[in-house]
């Protein structure tokens, strides 16, 4: 295992490689880290040279001085510049995002984009006025429990006002990424959660996960090339089924050419 950083736009940025096979970029998400998706990681590293880092403000990444997607995109393309071959790149959540404006981009820098439970094109924002309040206390309260992981590879120094105005800001990016998608001409796999916001029937629960799911249609109709796979679960579900996602990774490594 090879452990390195690289400091940039005021931040650093730590970087772990390690495995062998096909070399794969895992590229976290908005309040996720290296540390906490060590499973998916071990699983890919049987197979893949597997590199992960922490986004700035997570982990073991220093704090900034802004966090917006375009700052989080200068991250991952960081790191990107590091390496010595051509990825398959992953992304989580605000990762995959990350990864699809990168991909379009800089088109002959990776293999093949493999996207977990982001980069969708929903019809409709989630982020409006009738749901802003439960928004910013779900997120205050979120801030709260993450003060218990201050030092350690789990933190995550956002305060709940800069998580909300970047899943505002990942609202926008989302109106507009079917663009982005129609210059890319890799293979894209999506892996997607059939219940997004949870399972339970009340409240905008519902609601969420038939935009989630019209997004995706709404995706595939136009890009039927892109191969998606749902799994019953909600957005945790890099940790909760990291077995299966391996896998589905694992097979479009087998189908994205060298």
């Amino acid at each position: 295992m090879r452990h390195f950083t690289i400091h940039h736009d005021g931040v650093t940025i730590p970087v772990s490689r390690g495995g062998r096979g096909r070399p794969l970029v895992l590229c976290p998400g908005l309040n996720s880290t290296q540390a906490g998706l060590h499973e998916l990681t071990g699983l890919l590293r049987r197979d893949h040279d597997v590199v992960t880092f922490d986004l700035r403000g997570h982990g073991l990444a220093s704090a900034a001085g802004r966090y917006s997607f375009d700052a989080f995109l200068s991250d991952l393309a960081a790191v990107m510049a590091e390496l010595d071959a051509v990825p398959v790149l992953v992304g989580y959540s605000l990762g995959a995002d990350l990864a699809v404006h990168y991909a379009s981009e800089h088109p002959d820098a990776v293999a093949g984009l493999v996207l977990i439970d982001g980069a969708n094109p929903v019809p409709e924002p989630f982020i409006t006025e009738a749901v802003l309040p439960e928004f910013r206390a779900m997120w205050a309260d979120l801030a709260t429990r993450q003060e218990a992981e201050r030092g350690t590879a789990r933190q995550v120094l956002l305060t709940a006002q800069e998580i909300l105005e970047l899943n505002v800001e990942i609202d926008v990016v989302r109106s507009r990424i079917l663009d982005r998608y129609r210059t890319i001409d890799r293979p894209i796999s999506m892996i997607m959660s059939t219940s997004m916001a949870g399972d339970g029937g009340e409240g905008h629960a519902p609601r969420f996960n038939r935009n989630w799911r019209a997004g995706i249609e709404r995706l595939v109709r136009e890009q039927p090339h892109i191969a998606t796979s749902w799994l019953d679960a909600d957005h945790g579900l890099v940790f909760s089924h990291a077995p299966e996602i391996a896998q589905i990774i694992r097979r479009a490594g087998q189908a994205t050419p060298c």
